[in-house]
């Protein structure tokens, strides 16, 4: 399978982390072997996909146990007790990616209706197993693909669009024309969307403005402003 041109090893990277966020490896992985075979390369290629991963948290590789899934551990907590805080000036961010999504061409891989594992369920404040609706696009400039996004919507929030919708307008438009006032949580605090984006590092960059702010016992990073942009 070949969706971008990207090394082997890492379209099988981009592959197990979408399956793996998908809770289909709880049990653990498939060997080596396995692996080898599924994507037909040689060895040396699927272990540096699997060392990238682990390099990533999302596994762990023991001798005699296989390999496994790292399990989510919750929103670490400061050292002095103080939730760390991200807050961040969404506005200029949204309309920047509509407006990426309009200059863009995108081919829609698949759209179907899933239950949502659980780590879906978990980043959509859902109960596991509750429907969701699973869309895989490939967005593209005449220079070539540019990314490869996932995105799981609640089936009640994604009812009013499908495949066609989907690939005539950018899903944050689509979200809105459903009745979704768009943030990073709906106007009800309710999340509506997650979001597994892969993008090309030779062509689009991501630029985030930090600073600390409040006293010596509780400082936290603030971001005042996101940016993106393609080439």
């Amino acid at each position: 399978m070949s969706l971008m041109p990207l090394p082997k090893y890492h379209q099988i990277y981009l592959v197990l982390s979408e399956q793996l966020a998908e809770g289909r490896f709880e049990g653990g992985l498939p060997g080596e072997f396995a692996l080898m075979a599924e994507f037909g390369v040689a060895r040396v290629t699927v272990r540096r996909a699997l060392a990238r991963m682990a390099d990533e948290g999302l596994i762990s590789r023991e001798p005699g146990r296989g390999t496994r899934p790292v399990p989510a551990l919750p929103q670490a907590r400061a050292r002095n007790g103080v939730e760390p805080v991200q807050r961040a000036n969404l506005v200029g961010l949204l309309e920047n990616l509509v407006s990426m999504g309009l200059r863009t061409t995108v081919k829609v891989v698949s759209v179907e209706a899933v239950a949502a594992s659980a780590a879906v369920a978990t980043a959509l404040q859902m109960e596991p197993g509750e429907a969701v609706q699973k869309a895989v696009r490939v967005r593209s400039t005449r220079g070539g693909p540019l990314s490869h996004i996932t995105t799981y919507v609640p089936a009640e929030v994604a009812r009013k669009f499908g495949r066609r919708e989907l690939a005539k307008k950018p899903i944050l438009v689509l979200l809105e024309e459903s009745g979704v006032k768009v943030g990073l949580y709906d106007d009800a605090e309710r999340p509506v969307q997650w979001l597994h984006g892969f993008y090309r590092p030779d062509r689009y960059t991501y630029e985030m403005q930090l600073s600390r702010v409040g006293g010596i016992d509780a400082k936290v990073w603030v971001s005042n402003d996101l940016s993106a942009s393609f080439n």
